[in-house]
């Protein structure tokens, strides 16, 4: 069965399926496109990895940026 869809934004934190040498495996992401730029919670070193390989390895969204503006909807023209 297919991996459901997930949305990333930039502040989201993940925790990630193996642990960061410092012990951490939460990360915030800090950019999103063909690579995603993620930072360690536990030492703050910064991390450029290739989306699938980013999409893979996420265990679980920790937490959403509460101020993430929704999808703009595109209005027929009449």
């Amino acid at each position: 069965m297919a991996k459901p869809f997930v949305r990333y934004y930039v502040g989201d934190i993940v925790k990630m399926k193996k642990t960061h040498p410092c012990g951490s495996d939460t990360w915030e992401v800090k950019r999103i496109g063909t690579d995603f730029s993620i930072v360690c919670q536990g030492c703050g070193r910064q991390v450029l990895i290739a989306r699938p390989k980013f999409e893979k390895n996420v265990k679980k969204l920790l937490s959403r940026q509460a101020n993430v503006e929704k999808e703009p909807q595109v209005k027929p023209e009449t």
